[in-house]
């Protein structure tokens, strides 16, 4: 009861703060989905780390630790190549721009077309894969650890319960993101970037502890203490780096829920500091997310391993974890469920609102007008996240042992595929078609899932690579031989003063380090 009394004085804590910076005036649009352009550094660094780290992580991503190892890290780890890319390649042009959507940069560079294919399918994928996943991954962490306590207050079976618990956190976090718009996001998120990093650490530290330090851990699971698997792991292959890396470029360059709070930015400066101090947290977050599940093979040593991996973050909680001191931690969990799932309303009623009905619907709507359809937005993408959210609890339900992490990887690579060669197309060629760039964005569907089907014995990411570098030679082939290669913004990297570049600098050389040292 008192880990029940300490997460629901959570949720308290979030909706007074979120109340405090709701919008009760009327405000413009630019004030609604961007903070008026007045974001510093250390908003954007917490809230856009906030905003990555979702309740999946802390579930799949240690359960994917314990099943394969440090491998799992290069998620995190290599994320750092795509900041660096966002702090001085992409985020740079769209300040420049002055756009309140990415969308706007596509339109600027290839018309109309392609830019609202790439709003509708990031509106898709994100509303619902990514929102239906995250309100799943919250209402079966509280069945797994609450359930008997839920069955003995209101009845019912695991499944009801899951999908009441999504309802319920969908709602509650869609609710301060209709009245506060980015502002209440933000404000948010800075508690729950403490709450999740300071519940991450400690689960991190006490795993570490009870497998008796660091030298124990390597002694008892030394063969999981390395970032490059072979090339025939189905799931980490080493080169499946390069798929990450590329991937990077449109999670990081080109996602307008990560973004947002970049666009929203009081200056250069403060975005390109804000996201290079994200990526210093990256390396924690790795530590802290892959540490705890690589412990716990040490923990329940040979003969009581768990046959879900999914349940490595629960076990580990249950295990380690006191009265309150529990209820704390998973205070983490929710922080970054929320988070995201905020993340993903108030991103997702700004590609509506701007590209869709202010941009082709209602061009003369008043600013008043386009906040109103972005709160209304916001409850179109509530259904559809529960929706998917009930999907995928009877997809874990009927197939308790079936990995979901991977399964989300790999089915939202079809879409982001595409992203990658836009976003690659826009930034580092000169001119390239119009109908040229479409067919890169949109053939990229089928393609992943040919070789996906076809060559289903080869590990995905590589498969990935293969996808993405082929659909970037179509468009850049015929590009560079009608225009030849010509950067189309120089200089292609913009520095916003010396201590951002140092830190970019430092951050690169930090990421090398570690690939080396545990190679």
């Amino acid at each position: 009861m008192l880990d029940a009394a300490i997460i629901l004085g959570y949720f308290a804590l979030i909706m007074f703060v979120a109340i405090r910076a709701r919008l009760t005036k009327a405000v413009s649009a630019e004030e609604y989905f961007v903070c008026g352009r007045n974001l510093k550094w250390y908003s954007i660094a917490a809230s856009t780390i906030a905003t990555n780290l979702h309740a999946g992580h802390f579930l799949a991503v240690i359960g994917s630790a314990y099943a394969f190892g440090l491998a799992q890290a290069n998620f995190e780890l290599n994320a750092v190549f795509g900041l660096l890319m966002a702090a001085f390649i992409f985020v740079p042009l769209y300040l420049r721009a002055k756009v309140v959507t990415i969308t706007q940069f596509f339109e600027q560079k290839f018309g109309t077309t392609v830019a609202l294919s790439y709003s509708a399918l990031t509106m898709f994928l994100y509303g619902t894969l990514y929102l239906g996943g995250t309100l799943f991954w919250g209402g079966y962490s509280l069945e797994v650890l609450f359930g008997d306590q839920i069955q003995a207050l209101v009845g019912g079976n695991p499944a009801t319960h899951i999908c009441a618990i999504i309802v319920l956190l969908g709602a509650f976090s869609a609710l301060y993101t209709y009245f506060g718009g980015l502002g209440a996001v933000v404000k948010t998120d800075i508690i729950q970037f403490i709450l999740l990093l300071g519940g991450g650490l400690t689960v991190a530290y006490l795993a570490l502890d009870r497998v008796g330090g660091f030298s124990e851990l390597q002694r008892v699971a030394g063969d999981k203490l390395h970032l490059h698997l072979p090339n025939s792991h189905q799931q980490l292959p080493w080169l499946g780096i390069v798929a990450m890396n590329l991937l990077n470029l449109q999670y990081w360059g080109c996602n307008q829920v990560i973004l947002q709070r970049s666009l929203a930015a009081r200056s250069l400066r403060d975005a390109q500091i804000g996201l290079l101090a994200g990526g210093f947290f990256k390396f924690i977050t790795a530590g802290m997310l892959v540490l705890p599940g690589i412990a716990l093979v040490g923990i329940l040593g040979k003969g009581n391993q768990l046959e879900d991996p999914d349940q490595a973050y629960i076990r580990i909680v249950e295990i380690l974890l006191a009265p309150g001191v529990k209820g704390l931690v998973l205070c983490g969990l929710f922080a970054s469920l929320m988070s995201s799932v905020d993340s993903i309303f108030n991103s997702i009623s700004t590609l509506w609102s701007i590209d869709f009905y202010k941009g082709r619907i209602a061009p003369d709507a008043t600013d008043a007008q386009v906040v109103a359809m972005g709160r209304k937005s916001i409850v179109v993408t509530l259904m559809l996240g529960i929706f998917f959210g009930f999907i995928f609890a009877y997809i874990k339900l009927a197939n308790p042992e079936f990995p979901l992490d991977p399964f989300f990887k790999k089915t939202s690579y079809f879409i982001k595929n595409g992203f990658v060669i836009l976003v690659a197309a826009a930034v580092f060629l000169y001119n390239p078609p119009r109908k040229l760039v479409l067919g890169g964005l949109l053939f990229t569907i089928p393609l992943t899932m040919a070789v996906q089907l076809i060559f289903a014995e080869t590990p995905y990411l590589i498969l990935t690579s293969v996808v993405i570098l082929t659909g970037f030679v179509v468009v850049a082939g015929p590009t560079v031989i009608r225009n030849g290669w010509r950067i189309p913004h120089p200089p292609l990297v913009r520095i916003s003063c010396p201590g951002a570049g140092w830190l970019g600098l430092l951050l690169g050389a930090l990421l090398i380090t570690t690939h080396v040292v545990f190679h």
